[in-house]
C-alpha cells in the first residue's frame, strides 16, 4: 500500500506533489477539527454530571462545537481544491508528456503498440488518475493517518483503550493486506480487458466499410462483443472477490469500536475510569470506525491506480530515439545513404543500401511490395534509425541533428492523408500556426484547392470530420499538399500521393505535386508511369536491396524488373471492356 501511494507521488511530479500531501495533512487537521466535537460534548457531559449546567458551560460547548464545524468546513473546501488542481494538472501534463515523448519514437513502437493501448492510456487511464486515483490516494492517507492521531491522542486518555485500538488497527491492515494482494491479481486483467474494449471498438468503427462490403457484421460484432464480455466478466470477478473481504475489513472495524465501547463500559462500571473519560472513548470509537472503513473501501482500488500508473509510465519509459542532436542549418540537401542496414525485429528489411539523392533532384522508387520501399523513405526521414550505415543531409549524419532542426527540412505528403476536425484553413496552416490568411489562400491556390474549397458552405472556415471524412481522396491530397507547401521544406517526401485519386482530380493534383516540387529535393515511392518517368534517376528496390539504378531511358533499356513493372502498367492502361 506504502509503495504504490509512493509511486503515485512520484509519478504526479514535485509541485503536484506538494499539493497532495498538503492536502493529506489539512484532511488529518480537518479530522482534528472534527474531533473537537468530543470536548464540545464532554463539556455538557461534565456539566450534567456535576448536576448544574449554566451558561458558561453552554456557550463553552456551543464555542467549541462551532469551531469544529467551521475549521472543518473551511480546511475540507482548501483540502478538496488542492486535490482537485492536483489531479486534474497532473493527468493534463501527463497527456501532453506522454504525446511529446511518442513525437521521437522509432516508428516500430507504433507497429508493436495497438492504437487501442495508446488510447486507452491516454483516456481511459488517465481519466482514472484524475477522477478516482486521486480521491483514492487522499481518503486512503487520510483514514489511516486519522486513525494514528487518535491511537496517540486516546494515550493520553487511557492507555488501555489506545491498546484495544492498536490491536484493532493491526488486524484491519492484516485484513487489508489480503485485499491488496486479491486486488493485485485482477488490476492487470481488468486494465488489459479495458484497453481490449478500446482497440476492438477502434477497430470496428474504422472499420466499418469493409465490415459491410464483405458481410462480416457478425464476425466482427461477435469480436467485439466477446470484448465487452470479458470486460464484464473481470469487473464482475474483481467485485464478487474483493467485496467479501472488503466485508471482513468493515467487520473488523466496527468490532474495534465495539470492543472500545465494550470495554471503556466495563472499565467504568469497574470503577477504573470516570463517566467522562468513558463517554470520550465511545464517541472516539464512532470516529475510528469512520475513517477506517473509508480507507478500508477506497484502497481495494489501489492497485487498479499502481497498474494505471504503470501503464502511463511504460510509454514515458519507452527508449526514444537519440534525439540530443544540434540545431544544424546544413549547406546543401543532399540526402546519402551509405551500406544501410534495417532489420524490423529478425527479419532484415534493408539490407546493405547505398544511395546518392543529389539536391534539387527527383528520385522515384519502385519495386514489388513488401521490397522495402516505405522502410527506405523512413530511414532517409529518420522516422527510424539505422541498424548499420549512416544516413546524411547535407553531409552531415541526420543523428547529429537534433530532431526538430532534422525536420525543418522535411515534407511529407502520404498516400493516406489525416486532416484534423478542424476548419479548412487551419488544416493548411497546420505547420505554421501563425501564417496569415492571405499565405493559406496562396498556398492552397498553388496547390489547385482553392476553388474547391470556396465552393463549401464556410469557404476556408469550413470545418471537416475528423480523417477529412468529408473530402473527397483528391481533395484531402491536395490540401495535404497546401499544407507542405506552407512549410515550405528544401526535401519533399511522397509517398504514393497519387495511388487512391480518381481519373477527375489526377490532373490538378499532378499540377499540384510539380508545384510543390519545384526547385526541391523530392524523394517519391510511385507506381505510376506518368510520376516516374521524368525523376532524375529510379531506384528499383527488391527484397532489401537496390537491384537496379538509372534513368526511365536507360532502365527500359535492360531486362529487369523495372521493364516489366512499367510493360505491366501500360497493359493496365489500355484494358478495356469488350461489349
Amino acid at each position: 500500500m506504502v509503495k504504490t501511494i509512493q509511486r503515485f507521488f512520484a509519478f504526479c511530479g514535485e509541485e503536484n506533489r506538494h499539493k497532495f500531501r498538503a492536502s493529506i495533512w489539512l484532511g488529518v487537521l480537518q479530522a482534528i477539527f472534527e474531533a473537537l466535537k468530543i470536548p464540545a460534548i464532554a463539556c455538557m457531559v461534565r456539566a450534567l454530571l456535576r448536576g448544574t449546567v449554566t451558561t458558561a458551560d453552554i456557550l463553552l460547548s456551543l464555542g467549541i462545537m462551532l469551531l469544529s464545524i467551521l475549521g472543518s468546513g473551511f480546511i475540507k473546501a482548501k483540502s478538496t481544491m488542492l486535490q482537485t488542481e492536483a489531479g486534474y494538472d497532473t493527468c493534463a501534463k501527463k497527456r501532453v508528456e506522454i504525446a511529446e515523448h511518442m513525437r521521437y519514437l522509432p516508428m516500430g513502437y507504433f507497429n508493436e503498440n495497438s492504437l487501442g493501448q495508446i488510447t486507452s492510456v491516454t483516456t481511459n487511464v488517465m481519466e482514472s488518475l484524475e477522477n478516482v486515483a486521486t480521491r483514492v490516494v487522499m481518503l486512503v492517507c487520510e483514514g489511516l493517518l486519522t486513525t494514528s492521531l487518535i491511537i496517540v491522542m486516546l494515550l493520553f486518555f487511557d492507555w488501555r483503550i489506545a491498546l484495544v485500538l492498536l490491536c484493532g488497527f493491526a488486524l484491519f491492515l492484516l485484513a487489508n493486506r489480503f485485499l491488496q494482494t486479491a486486488a493485485g491479481r485482477l488490476a492487470p486483467r481488468k486494465i488489459e480487458a479495458d484497453e481490449k474494449l478500446v482497440e476492438k471498438v477502434l477497430e470496428y468503427l474504422q472499420g466499418m466499410t469493409e465490415v459491410k462490403a464483405y458481410h462480416l457484421t457478425g464476425v466482427k460484432s461477435r469480436e467485439l462483443n466477446d470484448a465487452i464480455a470479458e470486460n464484464v466478466k473481470i469487473n464482475t470477478d474483481m467485485e464478487m472477490t474483493l467485496i467479501p473481504r472488503m466485508t471482513i475489513q468493515s467487520f473488523l472495524a466496527k468490532l474495534t469500536g465495539v470492543c472500545m465501547v465494550g470495554f471503556s463500559c466495563a472499565f467504568y462500571c469497574a470503577g477504573s475510569m470516570d463517566a467522562l473519560t468513558a463517554v470520550v472513548m465511545v464517541i472516539s470509537a464512532f470516529i475510528v470506525y469512520a475513517s477506517l472503513e473509508t480507507a478500508g473501501n477506497y484502497s481495494a482500488l489501489l492497485r487498479v491506480v499502481e497498474v494505471s500508473v504503470n501503464r502511463a509510465q511504460e510509454i514515458l519509459d519507452t527508449p526514444q530515439m537519440d534525439i540530443a542532436g544540434e540545431s544544424i542549418e546544413p549547406a546543401a540537401r543532399e540526402l546519402c545513404a551509405d551500406k544501410v542496414e534495417f532489420s524490423y525485429e529478425k527479419r532484415k528489411v534493408i539490407d546493405g543500401v547505398s544511395v546518392l539523392l543529389p539536391e534539387k533532384t527527383t528520385t522515384a522508387i519502385v519495386g514489388p511490395s513488401g521490397g522495402g520501399k516505405t522502410t527506405l523513405v523512413n530511414l532517409l526521414a529518420r522516422f527510424w534509425d539505422v541498424d548499420a550505415g549512416p544516413v546524411t543531409l547535407g553531409g552531415r549524419n541526420v543523428k547529429d541533428y537534433d530532431m526538430d532542426s532534422l525536420m525543418d527540412n522535411f515534407s511529407f505528403v502520404f498516400q493516406n492523408v489525416y486532416l484534423f476536425h478542424d476548419t479548412i484553413a487551419n488544416n493548411i496552416r497546420f505547420g505554421q500556426p501563425e501564417a496569415s490568411m492571405d499565405a493559406v489562400i496562396a498556398a492552397a491556390k498553388k496547390a489547385c484547392c482553392h476553388d474547391f474549397i470556396m465552393s463549401l458552405p464556410d469557404g476556408y472556415d469550413t470545418v471537416i470530420g475528423e480523417g477529412g471524412a468529408s473530402l473527397s481522396g483528391g481533395e484531402k491530397q491536395r490540401i495535404s499538399i497546401a499544407r507542405a507547401m506552407m512549410k515550405d521544406a528544401p526535401v519533399i517526401f511522397l509517398d504514393e500521393a497519387t495511388a487512391n485519386v480518381d481519373p477527375e482530380n489526377e490532373n490538378e493534383l499532378m499540377r499540384a505535386i510539380q508545384a510543390l516540387t519545384e526547385e526541391k529535393t523530392v524523394v517519391m515511392i510511385a507506381h505510376r508511369l506518368k510520376t516516374v518517368e521524368h525523376a532524375d534517376q529510379i531506384l528499383v528496390i527488391d527484397h532489401g536491396r537496390i537491384v537496379q539504378q538509372g534513368t526511365h531511358e536507360s532502365l527500359m533499356a535492360e531486362d529487369g524488373i523495372y521493364k516489366t513493372f512499367i510493360g505491366e502498367r501500360r497493359e493496365a492502361a489500355s484494358w478495356k471492356v469488350r461489349t
